[in-house]
């Protein structure tokens, strides 16, 4: 199997879903069945088949986060000698040369991405633009208004 890059917050959030759904929300879904039974005829119990919904749910979330943990890759980039160079979990601060306007984000692993947080997917296209440059380096991102360039200000380990 493919290993999948993860930043060390990345698995700690995961990890921390898991045991959360394990330990807290299975036993609560369980406890919502066995009442909803209680009350007799399950053909109409809108209880119980609420309940049921939110155990499957939960029960392919458990699964889910288990597949990715047993495939994930923890890059710690705190860990990493500092060289200039755009990899995997670095914080890049950019300079858009057609605005001047300046961005950071952060490249973490595909389940971490959030836009309105600044961190992006590794796969996505200023991503697959900035990895393996240096600062100082102008890269030119394909996006779907058109090309844009961005020069490398600063790459930070946070």
């Amino acid at each position: 199997m493919n290993r999948v890059p993860m930043t060390l917050a990345g698995e700690t959030t995961l990890r921390q879903e898991l045991d959360r759904l394990k330990k807290v929300d299975r036993p609560r879904i369980v406890q919502a069945i066995a009442e909803a039974r209680a009350h007799g005829d399950l053909k109409e119990n809108a209880e119980y088949h609420a309940a049921r919904d939110q155990q499957s749910f939960a029960e392919g979330r458990i699964l889910e986060i288990e597949g990715k943990l047993s495939n994930v890759q923890v890059i710690d980039v705190k860990s990493i000698p500092k060289t200039g160079k755009v990899i995997f979990g670095t914080t890049v601060d950019l300079v858009n040369l057609g605005t001047d306007e300046t961005v950071r984000y952060r490249i973490v692993g595909e389940d971490e991405a959030d836009v309105k947080r600044n961190m992006i997917s590794v796969g996505s296209p200023i991503a697959r633009a900035l990895i393996g440059k240096e600062e100082g380096a102008v890269v030119i991102v394909k996006a779907p208004s058109g090309d844009i360039e961005y020069e490398i200000d600063q790459v930070h380990h946070l």
